[in-house]
């Protein structure tokens, strides 16, 4: 009731007419989800943004903190600056701080911020499903307001499109048991929606379908609530495998993403089908959902066109463009600029060039996808003058290593902005496959949001550690300072190094598909460990120091696994029983070590992710299914003969010991009958015999895996501290 007083008050200050911009209803509700009980302590006022740029204020009066802004998502932006930088609290995805000083502090002068991007852009395809997949409401509206406190406006909206393409293509006549063959499995959307698969993981069941599309307007309504313009899917051509039996007339093409997957059909965007399909999909998605006139779509991801000639490509691009256009005069397309960097020897100046200027410069936008990396916009005369958007891509397949490149996102995107020839920056913006790891990385980069200039990463580290923990301490911010000069400095290469406990069993240091070279010296590590430990009396009781002790002990003991391994394996070569039994048993238990301790956080347990997944089913069988997606995304990723296994391998308690560790001791059995008998190891007869048990474990439901932390973490970090320190720095 006080609240809602304070915002009448602020309404008869402001003008009705002008406070109407702002959703006052949500950004009430928003005050009251972040600062619960002390909402009356803050005011929410209207102020009109700065040359079309969001803008946001803060300052003391009366004993009021007030918070101004120009829509919900500045209003947050203003409160998170507040919350930071005079309560030294933090709010993120591994580690919540939230002990606000009994007296507010006062704002002794007025804080006015202008952020220099039209567009902070959020989330990749991948995240729906390698982090997203089975979120229900109140874990999107956490997201929701996470996203508003860090000042994004433009979150790609992908939820519950399988309903709105289920729709189109009835219309088209086609029946449900021939869309039982195109639409995939829920842990799969991903691709389906970029046109790499067909089916894999399914058949998708109609409660999926309905409630999902259900749960997306509560997302865009939310979204749209706090200021925020979503970005939706356009048509980009997939159509299902019977299309071509339906219509033998139209200009289909089969493509194949490769990995063992089927061949999926494409629409070519010539045939005149292609735009009234696009109309069609445009106009049942704006009747279901709205628009912002914000759309995405990638004809080519990560398969190439079928030729490389220019007028086709410009052609193409056109006919993509006019199927929204026809649905929606102000459509604005968002293209991923990921192929430009994944085909790069396909996408040379002509070919860019012809795709990107078939489209009006004031109707295309460009992701600009892994700018920390391998930026494209600086090799392109910035796309060749479309709008376009920097971007930290960072997180490959989910994976959570420590790791990061947080020199290039101190700096990079204010270089960027002020390069002479950086053309229509428009914006910066995250796009990770798999989000909530490295919360320090993510953290740094959406310091950028509200300022021009270089992040000042050495005194930023002391604040971020200051708000995370909620006090000063010495030693953890000595050991932040290790943490910048080493996982912090990562390579160029696709995400961070893994351990070599997740590859499928090998005597190699270099296992197929997982990396495990380190970009820096892993002894380096054990000197941030015990200053953590050092830091641990004092902040033991912090969620976000439980967290980085876990993951920081996490990291130290996954890069162990490999002098381990190379023990066993110089004891195999020299026919060394002994040694052999000595070194394989200290390396499967180093995983059970591993496992209890990823235990203690609900962040790393394999149990919550096949719960959750199974909470999305209504009956036995689906549960059933939606847990066969969840074990294969994270194992095999498709069938067992898949080439794409341990790509978005997970290190979790419950996987460590119930999918890792057995996989390795029938390796270790296999090896030591060779030892003994003599023979020959056969790599591939290993292979055959794992698979087979790799993919009976993905189908399995038996097993049940912890859904809550056990055991206290900084003890249990304790005591692994005092088994591994000495016998590290020995190594």
């Amino acid at each position: 009731m006080k609240i809602r007083l304070l915002l009448f008050l602020c309404l008869a200050a402001c003008g009705e007419q002008a406070f109407s911009q702002l959703d006052k209803e949500a950004a009430v509700h928003f005050l009251q989800r972040i600062v619960k009980d002390r909402a009356p302590a803050f005011v929410i006022e209207y102020i009109a943004p700065s040359k079309g740029k969001d803008v946001f204020e803060i300052e003391s009066k009366k004993n009021k903190i007030i918070l101004r802004g120009n829509n919900g998502t500045s209003i947050a932006s203003a409160l998170n600056y507040y919350l930071r930088d005079y309560c030294h609290c933090l709010i993120t995805w591994d580690g919540i701080n939230m002990n606000l000083p009994v007296l507010l502090p006062v704002v002794k002068e007025k804080i006015h911020k202008t952020t220099p991007y039209q567009y902070r852009y959020y989330l990749n395809y991948c995240t729906f499903n390698y982090s997203m997949a089975w979120w229900d409401w109140d874990r999107w509206q956490k997201e929701i307001d996470w996203m508003a406190l860090n000042g994004i406006n433009t979150p790609l909206a992908l939820t519950g499109e399988e309903a709105i393409w289920q729709q189109v293509y009835r219309n088209l006549g086609f029946s449900d048991q021939e869309l039982d063959q195109f639409f995939c499995g829920p842990a799969y959307f991903s691709w389906f929606w970029m046109g790499n698969l067909d089916a894999w993981g399914g058949p998708l069941p109609q409660h999926w379908m309905d409630t999902h599309k259900a749960l997306q307007q509560k997302i865009l309504a939310a979204e749209r609530s706090m200021g925020m313009k979503p970005v939706l899917p356009a048509f980009s051509g997939h159509v299902p495998p019977s299309f071509i039996k339906k219509f033998p007339s139209a200009k289909v093409k089969k493509t194949n993403w490769g990995a063992g997957f089927a061949d999926v059909y494409i629409l070519d965007p010539s045939d005149p089908m292609f735009e009234s399909i696009g109309k069609s999909f445009m106009e049942a998605q704006t009747k279901a959902f709205g628009t912002d006139h914000l759309y995405s779509a990638d004809t080519f991801n990560e398969n190439l066109p079928p030729t490389d000639d220019s007028t086709y490509l410009s052609g193409m691009s056109k006919k993509v463009f006019e199927s929204m256009s026809a649905a929606d005069p102000k459509a604005v397309w968002l293209m991923q600029g990921w192929m430009f960097h994944y085909n790069a020897s396909f996408w040379k100046q002509t070919q860019i060039q012809a795709l990107l200027n078939a489209v009006p410069d004031d109707h295309m936008i460009i992701l600009d996808l892994y700018s920390e990396s391998h930026p494209v916009w600086n090799r392109t005369h910035a796309y060749y003058g479309k709008p376009w958007i920097w971007n930290m891509l960072h997180n490959f397949g989910g994976n959570i290593s420590l790791w990061g490149r947080m020199s290039q996102v101190a700096n990079d995107p204010s270089a960027a902005l002020h390069d002479a020839n950086s053309g229509k920056m428009a914006g910066i913006g995250l796009t990770p496959e798999g989000i909530e790891q490295n919360p320090a990385l993510y953290q740094l980069m959406l310091e950028n949001v509200w300022q021009d200039k270089p992040v000042d990463l050495a005194p930023w580290l002391t604040q971020y550690a200051l708000q995370r923990y909620g006090s000063f301490n010495a030693d953890v911010n000595e050991a932040w300072k290790i943490l910048e000069k080493t996982v912090y400095q990562g390579g160029l290469g696709e995400g961070g190094p893994e351990s070599i406990i997740v590859s499928r069993p090998t005597t190699d240091v270099w296992a197929d598909r997982v990396r495990t070279k380190l970009d820096y010296n892993p002894k380096d590590l054990l000197k941030a460990w015990s200053l953590f430990l050092n830091a641990a009396p004092e902040l033991q009781n912090s969620d976000g120091f439980q967290y980085d002790l876990v993951d920081l002990t996490r990291q130290i003991l996954a890069n162990y696994a490999t002098p381990l391994q190379q023990k066993w394996v110089l004891a195999y070569l020299q026919h060394d029983t002994v040694s052999f039994s000595k070194y394989s048993n200290a390396f499967t238990e180093l995983m059970d070590d591993m496992d209890a301790l990823l235990s203690t956080r609900k962040e790393f347990l394999l149990g919550k992710w096949i719960a959750d997944a199974r909470r999305c089913g209504e009956e036995e069988q689906e549960k059933d299914l939606y847990e066969r997606n969840a074990r294969d995304i994270i194992t095999l990723w498709g069938d067992k003969d898949s080439e794409l296994h341990e790509y978005a391998n997970r290190q979790w308690a419950g996987l460590i010991k119930g999918f890792y560790k057995p996989r390795w001791q029938q390796f270790f059995v296999y090896l030591k009958a060779k030892m003994l008998n003599g023979s020959r190891m056969e790599t591939t007869d290993f292979e055959t015999s794992v698979k087979l048990w790799e993919w009976q474990w993905v189908n399995s439901h038996t097993e049940k895996y912890l859904t809550e932390p056990q055991n206290n973490a900084v003890e249990t970090v304790k005591k692994l501290f005092d088994k591994y320190n000495t016998r590290m720095q020995e190594e």
